[in-house]
């Protein structure tokens, strides 16, 4: 799993927790496939080059789990029992461990072998089925949705299993994840309207330059705003949410072309002065060098962006250090785990240690 796992583990790390990063001798392959992505999830981490395959590797995993209170794993199903590190197996370890493994389908069932990845979790859950925007078809969004909202959940999964004390054993599945998400949304009438969750005048346009924006109108109030300022939606067709509603193809290719005659800048500058919901579609870079909201708040730190949530006043996630690199700190955690210089030299000749 490139996201779920280390998108879990990099908030439990923001907030504070011991993260160890457990790489198989040539590294964790998301070291290659997102770079980025790489090394804004495995920030506030050590890592530990261990080959899991390798007989020596047990004496490693055994002290690990002693000291853990968490057991993080992203496997196909299968294949941490074949290691000898799932759930049965380290609990006899540590009673008190909370395991919690992430896979694509689930642990049991009949797609528990299928193999997949966000796009297809979504697609499968229900969450292309239905356009984001108003005049367009279903799009995926840049955001691996499923990916991030099982890490999310099993991140609450997680904490909530630790605070009740005992030991657990947490299944999350990716595509579970993403149903959660599109029946919440959506729910399971068949009969729903496709565009029961969007509206003509809460979308994306395109702008003079090229620049794109959102115009968040849902409230009849912001609607009125807006007429006063741009002329020409003062008719009775559009007076009200259910008549925009019902009108809604008419009125947002009028908004297309009505956003094509101003600048990006224009449009924000008429309509933030006049209490409309607008926002510019920008990068990740763009915003943190812009946007004083989470410059104030310090929500970027060195290039990394920490855990949302203040706490008390202050903000709950924490930058301690950077990404690891491979196995840079296996001679640290070792000798932590009371491992000598002899151990680590036959750990080293066995290769289970890099």
């Amino acid at each position: 799993m490139f996201v779920p796992g280390p998108f879990c583990s990099a908030m439990l790390a923001d907030l504070g927790a011991e993260v160890i990063k457990v790489e198989p001798p040539k590294g964790d392959p998301g070291r290659s496939y997102v770079p980025v992505q790489f090394r804004t999830e495995n920030r506030n981490k050590r890592s530990i080059a261990l080959d899991l395959k390798a007989s020596a590797s047990s004496a490693v995993v055994e002290k690990l789990v002693v000291k853990s209170q968490i057991v993080l794993e992203g496997f196909r199903p299968g294949v941490a029992k074949r290691l000898g590190i799932d759930y049965e197996t380290l609990q006899q370890i540590n009673p008190k461990i909370v395991y919690c493994s992430i896979s694509g389908y689930g642990q049991t069932g009949p797609w528990r072998e299928r193999p997949g990845h966000d796009v297809n979790y979504v697609a499968a859950a229900g969450g292309l089925a239905y356009p984001g925007q108003w005049l367009q078809a279903p799009a995926r969004s840049s955001l691996p949705v499923a990916d991030m909202a099982g890490g999310s959940f099993a991140a609450i999964a997680i904490l909530a299993a630790l605070h009740d004390g005992k030991g657990a054993y947490l299944d999350l599945s990716l595509f579970e994840s993403a149903f959660f998400m599109a029946a919440m949304r959506h729910g399971l009438d068949p009969a729903v309207d496709p565009k029961a969750h969007i509206f003509p005048v809460n979308d994306v346009f395109e702008c003079k330059d090229g620049k794109r924006l959102t115009l968040g109108i849902l409230e009849q109030h912001f609607w009125e705003n807006f007429c006063k300022v741009v002329p020409g939606f003062d008719d009775e067709a559009f007076s009200t949410d259910a008549k925009r509603r019902a009108n809604g193809d008419r009125l947002s290719s009028f908004l297309r072309n009505i956003f094509l005659q101003k600048s990006a800048a224009q449009w924000t500058a008429l309509l933030e002065a006049n209490d409309i919901p607008v926002d510019l579609c920008v990068s990740p870079a763009e915003a943190s060098r812009a946007n004083r909201q989470l410059v104030e708040r310090k929500a970027a730190t060195n290039g990394f962006a920490t855990f949302p949530v203040f706490a008390n006043g202050r903000r709950g996630g924490e930058l301690r250090s950077g990404t690891p690199g491979l196995g840079e700190h296996s001679r640290e955690i070792l000798v932590e785990l009371g491992f000598d210089d002899a151990d680590i030299a036959g750990l080293k000749k066995s290769g289970a240690v890099h």
